[in-house]
């Protein structure tokens, strides 16, 4: 490249290389102060920002390229010899700087010259790319022979490094360079390591036994050429550091040849390295330098990675989060890019960088990043030791000392001590220990228990050792040397707190390091840091060393409050809110727990230098989070932690806790539990006051330690489940299960059992003398196994089930188990399907069973009455099996069940069984569904019903493959099996009696009757006379086939209901259907549906039965008449022509007792009606007719309306949206009141002459509702013309007809000109409603109500000139202005009677008390009630006429009025002479208000009332009105609640209560009374004599005040009503009003609710309550009284004899308490309103309740609100409402009620006459139920609402049920 390109590539790439170098500033301002001249250095001296400096030195580089081309060089030349340029930019400067023609520079020389001064520097100071020269250019195999000669030599350099480390003759080197022994340093005993289950379950492997592995398994003998990542788990102290450092030994000694380097790295050491770097200075700078040509070994490394192992132990340690690089770069994968540790790691597993090599990674188990998953090739896991390795590496330890025999000796007898060592690092401290404990004692020892407890042992023998004081105490020791053990606690709690495991020597003091290094609880060893210089570092021995001694720290620190001690307590996570990130220790919650025990308090005071009182509230806050942290929600792993710290602590009374907290189930899945895990299990289950539950599921355990649980008495349940179980886990656990005192329960699943390991079972069961349930599932048990699986029948005594499936179950493995079945008296049941079988059994004692076989008198304990089910489902029998099956089930006397479904026995087999039915002893179903049956199987079953008398129900379908019967029991067929039953028409006349008590059911659906089929069905059904329910839906019989059937109904005397649906039938059919109807008297409904889906179902009641002779006479009730049977006829989807019509009714007239007749989606056409309408006069029982979805035209409407005058029984029609009608029917003795509503219905000004004649011509008319049509004005007027001719008191609705204001005045004419109209009601708003009410007799009252109509002040003042009568006149919101309000008031002119006038408009909340007074005043009668209620914006003025004058304003005070500006007042309380009630809300009064109305109060003479709620007076109002109110010496009522008073005012206001002789009723809720009013108030109670109302409700009363007030209600003679509902007078205080209530002898009502009261308060206050003799009501709601205090009252509720209301509400009462209570109540028949929501009533509490309705005839509303009542109890709770005729209100919502609750509740609804609201909201009704009410509503005229929010109920639907049935309510 020419000069002159250079110049312009340089020039091109400077802005790339500025940006470049601003990343290394320093080394920028290294180069200029090497390379520039002093004055361009005093230059850069001048700039103060740093970066500018940069850029200024930079520029300066440039310029020299012109002025100094050697400065511009040598600069150039430094940066492509320190700086790791990218390869585009490196070119450019290696051009720039003569590096490419091969000379050498001067700069070249100092790199030469420091890299051979420092061999083991940066390779910053390398070149990054070997150059070439003219020395070695022309020479490759040379150079490939250098790489070959230096890599070798830099391998040879690594062995022999790892040799001097780990080898076997190893030292340690300590910081000062003395070489001691360290107490830890023992010789290498070989891991078990196995495969972790994780890994097998990720690759789909097979599960096997586990197999240890060797220490080669884990790496490939032969490299695959790709990276590969081994991930090796394990715990803390598991040994994962040895194991790295023997790997490097080994190799180093010649083994894994595979690989010719190894690289190990630290991760608490790469947590110093904080710049980025490359490849080769991690391997260079942070392991090992080559000792020459650094680029050559790197570059051979790079062609030979797939023999190249790299160690990265400790990734738990790393405090980074593994990453890969942010972004997709090719230099990523660049060997020489520099990129951060973590992303460096990521690259290398993810085989970015040096692909092929091999990658061992070791961790923790909890440690396990996903990035890192997703590349490993193999998951191993570290388990530490086993028995024989404990032993191992005891004999090691021991090998120079006598004491070997007796350590080991101690260590296999101590299943604790043996728990703890299966951990290396534990085992280690224990053998420390254990040799220190026998060498000081010869005789027994006393070893520690816990770990903590072994590490403090540890700590106390080092100093002793180091004081060399045998005979001293371990506490003199211990105090010589706190300064030194509190240095190293903190320096290990600063290190986890920075989450850091490495020290500088700086950081440890000098005493502390000297004493660690000398036991080896702290090692040396060279740190290189990110610069690569290298430093001395130390580190615990083990981290488990660094978490004791911060634990220590923690709990004997000063400086280490409660609350800090509480934080650094690291399972507080499991109890935020949000988990937090996995910390940095495992172990250090653990020794706190240990250290947190009684026995470690000695040494934490000696430790602290404090008493052991203060210890003691350190280690408390310890144990009370140990005890928030116990919940049943803990997961496996975390139960374990939890007992391992519970275990440390050694507390009893802590483990009860936790026990009792953990809901004693212990499960556990997928984790290996150490030995020390069972020892901490069985230590808190041993200490649980209850039985425990225990589980494990793929847990790998130790067998030995199997017998821990023997330890556990109190274990009911325990299950083992994972394929690892075989024969030696079963032999183990077989000694261990007898053990077990109080097993119940035994799973072991998944396992794999032979014949051997079974016996073994077998045996261990039969000594477990309280098992219930086995479970031996899916163990692969084969026939041998399965057959000795029926020895254990007779062997375990209280054995209840086994479950024994997902065996392998052949067909005489089947056949075994049916035989051991029937012969054993104790089995229940045998169900078998496919791979499940389990065998159910008694539970009893199998000893007592078999001496009643042998009719010993040993059965008192025997099973009695014992029945046996044989379910063998999908067991592929066929008909060769039938014949053994049968003989089976012959010889069994117990039979309830047969369940044979899913076989293959075919017509052949069903024959062979139904064969021996009549042998059979059965009591339940026999199923054969799913058999391959045909219709000779369902004639051959047909005919068992002839054959077997107890047969009950058949049913059987070949379309849905079904066969089932249902038998009972039967006497006879146990007596004599051989008999044979017939039931002919000879046998039918003596039984007929039993047969008509007994239900037979015979169901054939889908069996395509035709034909001769046809003929053998009716011919088999005539022989089954005694059937009561007969369905043959969907059986293509067609008209045809149904007269077949109905030729039978009349010798079928026993039949209840016949289905047919889905059987094609036409109209034809339809006549013949309803000619039986018509013939059959019994007959007692027919319902038919011919749409798509057809629907025949008819309906039967009792027949008249035959008199009865000898032994059957007397047995049966008389049926009654049937002229009692209400019968029902529903056509639905037919097209009725009209000849269609007459034929049918020519049918229904001969039909006696109809009392329903429902037509719907019939297309009946004006005609069709027209002569439906003339049969009604003949029909003498209907009762009503309705016809849906039929679109009616309005001639048809008159029509209907004019039903009226063609039947005279006609009381109600309703025609709504012209698509439905309903007309209803009354008997000729009852009372008529007519109904006409015709709504929606299109109806105009032309149709009104129509209904004229029918208004004018009837005298019985209560209700016409013409809402929805289209009157219009006109129309409206037409109407009012007729009113006067109309005889009858009427309700007229005629809403939503687009009438506008000049309609309305039209109706205020009629107001004021028609006598009979007395009330009008109008509203113009969105909601448009008006009705007229007219009475028959002239009435002097008339009331006028407009809302929204927007009149002015003259139209208003003219109706009130125009209506003289007029009594009541309400206006709201009609936009009428102060102003307007006051010219109205002026307008009445009335001579006499009373008027009242009320506004309601916005101004009224705003309006000052004093605006609405003056506006009072201008009325023009005399006052006697004002009302203001600013929460409804509502005010009102009752006037009485005529107006007469009597001064009461004295001339002096008229002038003090003046004075005060309210000269009106005067006006005003001359108008009030006569005013009798004042009844405000909300009002605010000011204190010129107050004196105000206070000045006016003397004024009234004859207030009587005054009523003050929500209002807001000053202190000084309050004292004013007091004052006034005492001197109203006649008010008789007095209200002042929820009004904010203070404490002087409620005082000021209980004295003004004094001396009122006329006062009866006094209502102060709400106050917030506090103790000083209220006795003051008691006091004064006693001064009126004439009190009967005492309201105190909200309040916070409590007890204190009750014997005041109790002594003054003994004298309150006339006291009928008491309210302290919502105080909290508790048991105490109610017991004091208990004492009262004899005295009250007029006592008619008493709300206690919601007062705290209980069981004990409650009961004393009941037994008061009997001497009530005139009591009424009765509310004790919201008080947890519980069932005994139901109990006594239900006891005196028989007397109470007056008693109307009864409110338990919330009371805590559960079924029991129900039952006292119903049985009191149907002696209670007066009672009124019953509410005992919020009670765990339930299914078995309303059929309690259920009797005691049955009397309650005059219950107006019933609350079971929220009482847990499901569809189970729907029959009694139907029952006992439909007995309660004069129920107005039934509120059952938020239960569980389904659908068949609301079809029995829609069975009930006509009848219920009075009933208005049915309250449903918030069950589980769906829209099946809901259109059955919707359906039964139409008979229900009374009904108001039912209420069905929040059902199971698509909106869609509601919508349009909604639609069809306005009172089905769906909003909440």
């Amino acid at each position: 490249m020419d000069e002159e390109s250079v110049q312009k590539a340089v020039h091109n790439a400077w802005p790339q290389l500025v940006e470049f170098l601003n990343h290394t500033p320093e080394w920028v301002l290294k180069k200029a102060k090497q390379l520039l001249s002093q004055v361009d250095l005093s230059q850069l001296e001048e700039v103060a920002d740093h970066r500018k400096k940069i850029s200024l030195a930079l520029d300066m580089f440039q310029r020299s390229a012109n002025a100094d081309a050697s400065i511009f060089q040598n600069f150039m030349q430094s940066v492509c010899m320190e700086c790791a340029l990218p390869m585009e930019l490196e070119i450019v400067c290696m051009s720039a700087s003569g590096l490419g023609e091969g000379h050498i520079t001067p700069v070249q020389e100092v790199f030469e010259e420091t890299a051979t001064q420092f061999p083991s520097t940066s390779t910053r100071l390398e070149r990054r790319r070997p150059w070439t020269s003219h020395s070695n250019s022309n020479n490759g195999k040379q150079s490939k022979q250098q790489r070959l000669d230096s890599s070798e030599k830099y391998r040879q350099h690594i062995i022999t490094t790892m040799l001097q480390r780990y080898g076997a003759n190893r030292s340690v080197e300590a910081a000062e360079g003395e070489i001691r022994q360290s107490a830890f340093s023992q010789a290498f005993v070989n891991l078990v390591i196995r495969q972790s289950k994780a890994w097998k379950i990720k690759s789909n492997s097979e599960e096997h036994s586990d197999v240890t592995m060797r220490l080669s398994d884990l790496f490939r003998s032969v490299p695959s050429g790709t990276s590969e990542v081994i991930l090796l788990l394990g715990k803390p102290g598991i040994g994962k550091t040895r194991l790295m450092n023997k790997i490097c030994q080994q190799w180093a000694e010649g083994t894994l040849e595979q690989y010719k380097l190894i690289f190990l790295f630290e991760f608490r050491q790469l947590n110093l390295i904080s710049r980025r770097l490359s490849l080769q200075e991690l391997l260079f700078d942070f392991f090992l330098c080559p000792e020459d040509c650094p680029s050559a070994v790197f570059e051979h490394l790079l062609e030979n990675a797939q023999h190249v192992l790299m160690i990265f132990d400790g990734l738990d340690e790393f405090v980074e989060d593994i990453k890969l690089p942010s972004s997709p770069n090719p230099l990523s994968s660049d060997p020489l890019h520099p990129l951060s540790v973590s992303e460096l790691f990521a690259s290398l597993c993810h085989g970015n960088i040096l692909p092929g090599c091999t990658i061992l990674v070791t961790t923790r188990p909890k440690m396990l990043p996903n990035i890192l998953l997703e590349t490993v090739t193999l998951l191993a896991e570290i388990w530490g030791f086993d028995r024989e390795k404990v032993e191992e590496y005891a004999s090691s330890f021991f090998q120079r000392n006598a004491l070997k025999d007796r350590a080991i000796a101690c260590l296999k007898t101590n299943g604790k001590l043996l728990s703890m060592c299966y951990i290396p690092a534990l085992c280690n401290i224990v053998c420390i220990c254990l040799e220190c404990l026998l060498l000081q004692d010869e005789g027994s020892i006393q070893l520690p228990q816990t770990m903590t407890q072994f590490y403090i042992k540890m700590v106390l023998i080092f100093i002793h050792k180091l004081q060399k004081l045998s005979g001293a105490s371990e506490e003199a020791d211990l105090s010589q040397h706190r300064a030194t053990l509190s240095s190293l606690c903190e320096l290990a709690f600063k290190g986890l707190e920075e989450k850091k495991m490495l020290f500088y020597t700086g950081e440890v003091p000098a005493h502390a390091r000297d004493f660690a290094s000398l036991y080896g609880l702290l090692s040396a060893f060279e740190v290189k840091e990110s610069n690569g210089s290298a430093r001395a570092g130390y580190t615990f021995v083990h981290f488990s060393f660094q978490e004791f001694f911060a634990a220590l720290f923690l709990l004997t620190s000063k400086s280490i409050d409660d609350n800090c001690l509480r934080e650094k307590f690291f399972l507080r996570k499991w109890i935020l809110k949000k988990e937090a990130k996995m910390t940095f220790t495992e172990n250090c919650h653990i020794f706190l727990s240990g250290l947190s025990s009684q026995g470690c308090r000695q040494f934490l005071s000696s430790l602290a230098g404090r008493n052991e009182s203060w210890i003691q509230e350190r280690q408390a806050v310890i144990t009370q989070i140990l005890k928030k942290l116990a919940t049943d929600s803990l997961t496996g792993p975390k139960v374990v932690e939890l007992c391992h710290c519970v275990y440390e602590t050694q507390n009893l009374d802590l483990a009860q806790h936790v026990g009792t907290a953990l809901n004693f189930k212990y499960q556990f899945r997928n984790f290996r539990l150490m030995p020390l895990d069972m020892t901490s299990l069985a230590f808190v289950i041993n200490n649980c006051p209850d039985l425990v539950s225990l589980g494990f599921v793929g847990c790998p355990m130790e067998l030995e330690y199997l017998d821990v649980l023997t330890s556990c008495e109190n274990i009911k349940s325990l299950s083992f489940q994972s394929r690892k179980y075989g024969n030696e886990f079963v032999a183990a656990l077989s000694k261990s299960l007898p053990k077990i005192k109080c097993l119940t329960t035994f799973k072991l699943a998944g396992g794999n059992i032979t014949v051997s390991g079974l016996g073994e079972l077998l045996q261990a069961f039969a000594n477990c003398h309280q098992l219930e349930d086995i479970n031996l599932q899916d163990n692969k048990m084969k026939e041998q196994e399965m057959a000795k699986i029926i020895e254990m029948f007779s062997t375990v005594e209280k054995l209840k089930k086994i479950d024994l499936s997902h065996n392998q179950i052949s067909e005489n493995t089947i056949l075994a188990f049916c035989r051991a079945a029937v012969a054993s008296p104790n089995v229940t049941e045998l169900h078998i399907r496919k791979n499940t079988l389990t065998i159910n059994f008694t539970g009893q004692s199998i000893r007592s069973g078999r001496s009643r076989r042998l009719g010993r008198n040993e059965d008192k304990t025997a099973p009695q009455g014992q029945t046996l089910k044989l379910r063998l489902q999908d067991c592929q029998l066929s008909p060769r099996h039938a014949t053994q099956i049968a003989s089976i089930l012959w010889s069994c006397s117990h039979l309830s069940e047969i369940d044979l479904s899913g076989n293959n026995l075919g017509d052949e087999g069903c024959r062979e069984l139904v064969k021996t039915l009549p042998k059979m002893s059965i009591s339940g179903l026999l199923n054969l569904n799913n058999n391959q049956l045909s219709l000779e199987s369902i004639f051959c079953l047909l005919h068992s019903m002839t054959m077997c008398p107890n047969i009950r129900k058949l049913e059987a379908s070949l379309h849905q493959k079904t066969a089932v019967l249902t038998l009972a029991h039967s006497v006879a067929a146990g007596a004599s099996r051989s008999r044979r039953y017939s039931l002919n028409d000879d046998q039918f006349s003596t039984d007929e009696g039993q047969m008509l008590k007994t239900s037979r059911k015979i169901c054939l659906t889908g069996n395509s009757f035709r034909g001769e089929d046809l003929n053998k069905l009716c011919l088999a059904l005539r022989r089954c006379r005694s059937v009561t329910e007969l369905d043959l839906s969907n059986n293509s019989l067609e008209d045809s086939g149904v007269l077949k059937v109905a030729e039978l109904l009349p010798d079928m005397k026993a039949l209840h209901s016949l289905t047919l649906d889905q059987n094609h039938i036409s109209l034809n059919g339809v006549f013949c259907l309803v000619q039986s109807f018509s013939a059959l008297e019994q007959m007692t409904s027919i319902h038919l549906n011919l749409e798509n889906t057809q629907s025949v179902r008819l309906s039967f009641g009792e027949r008249a039965r035959p008199k009865l002779t000898g032994k059957h006479q007397g047995k049966l009730l008389v049926c009654p008449p049937h002229s009692a049977h209400a019968r029902r006829f529903s056509l639905k989807d037919c097209v009725l022509a009209l000849e269609d019509v007459v034929r049918l009714f020519g049918i229904l007239n001969r039909c006696s007792g109809l009392s329903e007749i429902n037509f719907s989606g019939n297309a009946l056409n004006d005609q069709s009606v027209k002569q439906l309408l003339m049969f009604l006069p003949h029909l003498q029982s209907l009762k009503l007719l309705s016809i849906r979805n039929n679109r009616f035209s309005q001639h048809c409407v008159h029509l209907l309306a004019s039903s009226f005058n063609l039947c005279e029984r006609i009381c109600e029609v309703e025609v709504r949206s012209r698509e439905n009608a309903f007309l209803h029917f009354v008997n000729g003795q009852e009372s008529q009141e007519t109904h006409c509503r015709l709504i929606d219905c299109g109806i105009g000004q032309e149709d009104i002459e129509e209904l004229r004649t029918i208004l004018e011509k009837s005298s019985c008319f209560v209700e016409l509702d013409l809402s929805r049509n289209c009157l219009g004005d006109d129309g409206l007027r037409c109407l009012l013309k007729h009113l006067p001719r109309i005889r009858s008191s009427c309700l007229m609705k005629i809403s939503h007809n687009g009438i506008s204001q000049d309609g309305v005045l039209c109706l205020v004419n009629a107001l004021a000109t028609c006598p009979n109209v007395t009330e009008v009601h109008v509203s113009l708003c969105s909601e448009e409603t008006m009705t007229i009410t007219l009475e028959r007799e002239n009435n002097l009252q008339k009331t006028l109500r407009l809302k929204q109509c927007s009149f002015q002040a003259e139209q208003l003042a003219a109706m009130l000139g125009e209506c003289l009568a007029l009594t009541d006149f309400m206006l709201v919101n009609n936009g009428l202005t102060l102003s307007d309000a006051e010219a109205l008031f002026k307008a009445p002119r009335k001579t006499t009677g009373v008027l009242r006038m009320g506004i309601e408009e916005r101004w009224v909340k705003k309006e000052s008390l004093t605006g609405l007074l003056k506006l009072a005043a201008e009325v023009q009668g005399n006052i006697t009630e004002v009302t203001i209620r600013r929460d409804t914006s509502l005010f009102v003025v009752e006037q009485v006429f005529p107006y007469q004058v009597e001064s009461v304003v004295s001339r002096l005070h008229q002038c003090e009025l003046e004075a005060k500006g309210v000269p009106f007042l005067q006006k005003f309380i001359e108008k009030c002479y006569q005013l009798c009630a004042l009844n405000w809300s909300e009002v605010h009064f000011t204190d010129s208000e107050a004196a105000t109305i206070s000045s006016a109060l003397l004024q009234f003479p004859a207030l009587k009332r005054l009523e003050l709620t929500c209002c807001r007076i000053s202190p000084l109002g309050i004292e004013l009105l007091a004052e006034a109110l005492s001197q109203c010496v006649g008010i008789e009522d007095i209200t002042i609640s929820k009004c904010n008073l203070g404490i002087e005012g409620l005082s000021n206001l209980v004295n003004a209560l004094e001396g009122k002789l006329h006062l009866k009723s006094i209502n102060l809720g709400f106050l917030n009374l506090e103790d000083g009013s209220v006795l003051k108030l008691i006091s004064r109670l006693s001064t009126l004599p004439l009190l009967r109302r005492l309201i105190l409700n909200n309040n916070s009363l409590g007890s204190e005040v009750c014997p005041h007030l109790a002594e003054t209600l003994k004298n309150a003679i006339h006291m009928e009503e008491i309210n302290l509902s919502y105080n909290e007078i508790e048991d105490a205080g109610v017991k004091e009003i208990a004492t009262a209530v004899p005295q009250m002898k007029n006592l008619k009502q008493i709300d206690l609710s919601r007062n705290s009261i209980r069981s004990v308060g409650g009961q004393c206050f009941v037994e008061a309550l009997a001497s009530s003799e005139r009591l009424e009501g009765l509310r004790l709601s919201e008080n947890n009284l519980g069932c005994e205090t139901v109990a006594k009252l239900a006891a005196i509720l028989p007397s109470a004899h007056h008693l109307k209301v009864l409110h338990l509400s919330s009371c805590n009462i559960d079924s029991e308490g129900i039952s006292h209570l119903a049985k009191a109540l149907s002696e209670c028949p007066q009672i009124q309103e019953l509410s005992l929501s919020e009670n765990c009533i339930g299914n078995k509490g309303v059929r309690a309740l259920a009797e005691g309705l049955a009397r309650s005839s005059q219950l107006r509303k019933i609350e079971l609100k929220m009482c847990r009542i499901t569809d189970s109890a729907s029959k009694p709770l139907a029952s006992g409402l439909g007995h309660c005729a004069m129920l107005e209100e039934i509120v059952l919502s938020w239960n569980a009620l389904g659908d068949e609750s609301a079809l029995e509740l829609a069975t009930i609804l006509p009848g219920m006459e009075r009933l208005r609201i049915l309250d449903l909201d918030h069950n589980e009704i769906t829209a099946r139920g809901i259109r059955r009410l919707a359906e039964e509503l139409t008979q229900c005229r009374r009904i108001q609402s039912v209420r069905l929010w929040h059902n199971k109920i698509s909106t869609e639907i509601e919508r349009n049920l909604s639609k069809e049935e306005s009172r089905l309510h769906f909003s909440a």
